[in-house]
């Protein structure tokens, strides 16, 4: 895989931050709350959000835990993880939307999941 442009790299940060800014806000989040939640400073997240700095892998985890997130859905808008097919995509999907509260999207997940398991230990049915 080629190196990103540097630009590109600049765009994903940007980006996380923006993400972290909105499910912040979607959640009613103060950024000092956040901050505090996370364990990491109220400037250098401010600067996070503002995609002027670049968090570690820890430092988004710290994050998403605080927002009750999935740490995966920050590492791979961050380019830390490449985005995998299948349930995945429906996962990332859910935790992608700016529309839906968290509560909204756990309950959509579970539903989902329920849905795969139940599909997953049902036996085979032979086609007519």
């Amino acid at each position: 895989m080629p190196p990103r442009p540097m630009k590109d790299l600049e765009d994903r940060w940007a980006d996380v931050g923006a993400f972290i800014r909105d499910q912040r806000q979607n959640g009613r989040i103060s950024l000092r709350k956040l901050s505090e939640m996370a364990g990491i400073s109220n400037p250098y997240l401010s600067q996070i959000e503002r995609g002027l700095r670049k968090p570690s892998a820890d430092i988004l985890q710290q994050i998403a835990k605080a927002l009750r997130i999935s740490a995966e859905t920050l590492y791979v808008r961050a380019g830390i993880l490449e985005e995998r097919q299948g349930e995945e995509d429906v996962t990332m999907a859910v935790l992608r939307d700016a529309q839906l509260s968290e509560e909204q999207k756990q309950t959509l997940l579970r539903i989902y999941r329920s849905f795969v398991a139940e599909h997953d230990s049902s036996p085979a049915v032979p086609e007519a």
